[in-house]
């Protein structure tokens, strides 16, 4: 199928996408379009930028107008859950988009702002809520909305959802909205928990799949510095931004704290930069995304609140100055960049207590990730078989990316991509992308068993460039470790309610991070 026409869609919706540009289908809207139409629950296992909005909204869309009701006050038709307030806004907008000259309305529940204005917009029933699951339940309890009318339910990036903790208010949910209706969960990966999930509240899915979980895109140069410590990474990254002037720079960094200290040094040495992460607020994250999207600024730093949602196809490198604690949080940070056909370059810095977190995102990924510059401890090396880069194939101890000087932009020299390996695709609707609300893996030293605290205090203000080392510390053979995912944070002033939780994934189900 190569049209939006092939999917079984309406003249009405065929028009609207036409009319913005939209028409060809990408893997994901081709398969999983026809399937919603004829009403089954649907896994959609896809990567962000895949388009999965349109996915899951198209053919809901196209029901809903079909069967020409109108919602009860307080009440709903469709519901569309996802774990962030930016992701709910985009997929919102693209919703807006897709339902122009028909008379659904979409309703937008998100923490951050007032309550009583969403109260008054749920007043008059809305066809299609995007929500998320905290600021939902908060209305709920409040006899603002009832979900009774809800015949669509849809569950996007549905593992994040279970890493920060979000899987009892899912449970709370699942349980308002009417059984006999149809559910759609989309997820970037797979592991047992999305299974379980899927067992609990899918009758009889279809599962789709279009980029295999830890796959990145293939367009993405990917190298790694070993270095002895901050410093030099530091040394490294300014090197590599001053060598690529007209690039456009995302930077990663484990902590709140990290990222600010670090965006206020590159900006006091001249790099136009801004940072994103959980401590600032609505209105500076928006406007530092669209300075870095206009092109005012070319270096943001950024915590994973923005791993799974920067869509700003003109990103040329991605720095990882931390590693992420979870290898999937990898996957996901550099593919903000070699979007919609682009090329890319994501360059990591390894420090010595950082060793293990690389080794299990190359496991993840199956690769060896190419080597810019310095060696692992003799200790950690890697095994010899194995490729890097992008399909490197034993060619990754060349200099380059500030550890070399090169004349392509400071990238190492390019190769060519090995035969059989498949390119991804670099055409169709991928709205369903944007910035990404903060829940990064935390180490709790302490246990609270207790309720979660409510004072809206920070992610554990671990300064990372006060200390020597800031990853993971190094593990003792056989040591497991227990990881947190995010916390629950409740602004009292009609704020964002955001719950992290037990870090599902990893089995810790007993303690609770805190996050601002």
């Amino acid at each position: 199928m190569s049209t939006f026409k092939d999917l079984g869609l309406s003249e009405h919706i065929l028009e609207t996408l036409t009319a913005n540009g939209f028409e060809k289908p990408t893997p994901i809207q081709a398969q999983a379009i026809p399937l919603v139409l004829k009403g089954n629950d649907l896994i959609g296992l896809a990567q962000t930028g895949t388009g999965k909005t349109a996915a899951f909204g198209l053919p809901m869309i196209e029901k809903l107008v079909a069967e020409g009701k109108r919602p009860d006050p307080r009440n709903i038709r469709a519901l569309v859950l996802a774990p962030t307030r930016e992701l709910v806004n985009q997929i919102a907008a693209n919703l807006k988009l897709f339902v122009k000259k028909s008379p659904l309305k979409i309703g937008v529940v998100v923490g951050g702002v007032s309550i009583n204005k969403q109260t008054e917009q749920l007043a008059r029933g809305v066809d299609i809520l995007v929500a998320t699951p905290g600021r939902l339940l908060d209305l709920v309890a409040r006899k603002a909305v009832t979900l009774t009318q809800g015949r669509y339910l849809v569950l996007d990036e549905a593992d994040q959802m279970l890493d920060l903790g979000f899987i009892h208010d899912l449970r709370k949910i699942s349980k308002l909205v009417p059984k006999n209706r149809q559910t759609l969960l989309f997820s970037a990966t797979m592991p047992k928990q999305i299974a379980e999930l899927a067992g609990e509240y899918l009758t009889n899915p279809v599962k789709v799949e279009v980029t295999p979980p830890g796959k990145a895109a293939d367009k993405v140069e990917q190298y790694v510095h070993f270095v002895p410590g901050k410093d030099l990474k530091t040394t490294i990254l300014k090197k590599t931004l001053t060598e690529n002037p007209d690039g456009l720079s995302l930077i990663f960094s484990r902590t709140k704290h990290g990222a600010e200290k670090l965006m206020k040094h590159l900006d006091h040495v001249g790099f136009k930069a801004a940072s994103i992460h959980g401590n600032k607020s609505q209105g500076q994250r928006e406007r530092a995304l669209k300075a870095f999207r206009d092109g005012e600024i070319r270096v943001l730093v950024a915590t994973d609140v923005a791993a799974r949602g920067i869509d700003i196809p003109g990103v040329t490198h991605v720095y990882n100055y931390d590693l992420p604690e979870v290898p999937d949080a990898y996957v996901h940070r550099i593919g903000r960049t070699a979007r919609a056909g682009r090329d890319g370059i994501a360059i990591a810095f390894c420090a010595p207590d950082e060793i293990r977190l690389l080794r299990d995102i190359e496991k993840l990924m199956g690769i060896n990730i190419a080597v810019a510059s310095g060696e692992a401890p003799a200790d950690q090396a890697r095994p010899a078989k194995g490729r890097g880069g992008r399909g490197n194939n034993g060619a990754g101890h060349r200099k380059g990316n500030g550890g070399g000087h090169h004349q392509n932009g400071g990238r190492p020299p390019r190769r060519e991509r090995p035969a059989g390996e498949p390119v991804a695709a670099t055409s169709g609707f991928t709205g369903d992308d944007l910035l990404r609300d903060e829940r990064r893996p935390q180490r709790q030293e302490r246990r609270d068993h207790g309720h979660p605290q409510t004072d809206g205090r920070g992610e554990g203000n671990r300064n990372h460039e006060g200390k020597k080392h800031h990853g993971r510390p190094g593990q003792k053979q056989g040591e497991r470790r227990d990881r947190n995912h995010g916390g629950r944070n409740e602004n009292r002033g009609g704020g964002e309610r955001r719950e992290g939780g037990q870090g599902q994934r990893r089995g810790n189900g007993g303690n609770r991070g805190h996050q601002g």
